[in-house]
């Protein structure tokens, strides 16, 4: 069973920027794309260009877009000290995922579009080297958060 809650709880307003922005790519070596660098400019990494890892700038360069506060942070389990946990997730909540550790720094973040007993399907930067949506395994979650 899919679990959508988009019906019940509407969109969030960062939904349709983050939405304008699929299929924003990390362009090839020796180039680099300045949207992604934009995005960046909303971290520590000012100025840093799209070789890096940059999940975190673009959730905090969507919700700045609509004066959300994001944490600043181009750490992806940054967002695990931002704003309310949530019990469970809600369409266009922060959601946090590990990466390689549990135990490690590093994750990947996005906003939740939907799950199923599998996969949890996010939108999000740094999702295959650009914006779009994309399934992790549900057992990779970390958390869920949202605005305070």
């Amino acid at each position: 069973m899919i679990i959508d809650t988009r019906e019940s709880f509407g969109e969030p307003a960062w939904m349709p920027v983050a939405y304008a922005e699929r299929g924003i790519r990390r362009f090839p070596v020796g180039e680099t794309n300045p949207r992604i660098v934009e995005y960046n400019n909303q971290t520590n990494l000012v100025g840093y260009d799209d070789k890096i890892s940059w999940c975190s700038s673009f959730i905090n360069w969507c919700l700045t877009r609509v004066g959300v506060h994001g944490t600043g942070s181009a750490l992806a389990r940054s967002w695990l000290d931002w704003g309310i946990a949530l019990e469970s997730p809600t369409f266009g909540c922060i959601t946090v995922l590990t990466r390689d550790d549990p135990t490690s720094w590093k994750g990947h973040v996005g906003f939740y579009l939907r799950h199923d007993a599998d996969y949890i399907y996010l939108f999000g930067g740094n999702q295959l080297d650009e914006v779009r949506e994309l399934a992790y395994p549900v057992a990779s979650v970390l958390g869920h958060r949202w605005p305070k």
